[in-house]
């Protein structure tokens, strides 16, 4: 059975993203079962490696300190997003001797299984990209075709894959105020009004029921703790996710 994590590690952003790293490449040398991730993060810009590789980033990482928001490089693909404590940190890292043809398979199992935990909360949500938003993909969950409420990204290295992803529970304006001078930096345009979350769809609603809605829409799971193995991994990776 598939193991769940729930704990995260708020304080330390960089070593957060290295836990689900080291989980992947574990899982990948099958010393851990699929793992699933779904916690409570800390505040981080999580950069891609164009983000990183741009000559904007210096500028764009010290933008997000700005905010109190620690600049992190991301796990999967994509472009700069934005991770807080009123958003829920997804991860799933499953074991496969040839990931490479699923890629698609997986994103679309992932985004389908949010929609549907989304919807269950009263959202209207669709998957696709929003014209504007930040981060754009084709996975992207939206809301009435208008806002992007979650994102996902994947990476994929011999033996395993890991779909990443973030889902705005609330606070919305901590998301599109940080990413402002982020993307200015980076020169990424994008339009700050498809800005999303759950809050601004049903109204008033709990992490923790947004949290729930997504776990009923997985398989079944097996609560767990994170060994000696990967937090001894995890800490070795870190700097690498330092940004």
């Amino acid at each position: 059975m598939a193991q769940l994590i729930s704990h995260a590690f708020a304080d330390r952003p960089a070593y957060d993203t290295a836990v689900s790293r080291a989980i992947l490449e574990l899982v990948a040398r099958g010393e851990l079962p699929e793992t699933i991730r779904l916690a409570r993060p800390g505040a981080m810009v999580a950069f891609g490696k164009q983000d990183v590789s741009g000559a904007g980033y210096a500028q764009a990482a010290a933008a997000a300190r700005d905010q109190r928001f620690e600049a992190v490089k991301r796990l999967a693909g994509g472009r700069a997003a934005v991770f807080h404590e009123q958003t829920v940190a997804f991860a799933w890292a499953q074991r496969n001797s040839n990931p490479w043809p699923g890629t698609h398979d997986r994103f679309r199992a992932v985004a389908e299984a949010i929609e549907r935990a989304l919807k269950t909360l009263g959202v209207d949500a669709r998957t696709g990209a929003v014209a504007g938003e930040y981060c754009p993909g084709d996975y992207s969950i939206n809301a009435r075709g208008r806002t992007k409420i979650a994102g996902l990204g994947q990476r994929i290295i011999k033996g395993a894959s890991h779909i990443g992803g973030v889902i705005v529970v609330g606070n919305t304006a901590r998301v599109r105020d940080v990413l402002i001078p982020v993307y200015a930096a980076l020169g990424l345009e994008w339009d700050p009004a498809t800005t999303g979350s759950v809050v601004d769809e049903v109204g008033r609603i709990r992490f923790e029921e947004v949290a729930a809605a997504i776990r009923a829409e997985l398989p079944p799971l097996e609560e767990a703790s994170l060994d000696d193995e990967t937090l001894a991994l995890a800490e070795a990776l870190a700097a690498e996710h330092l940004g």
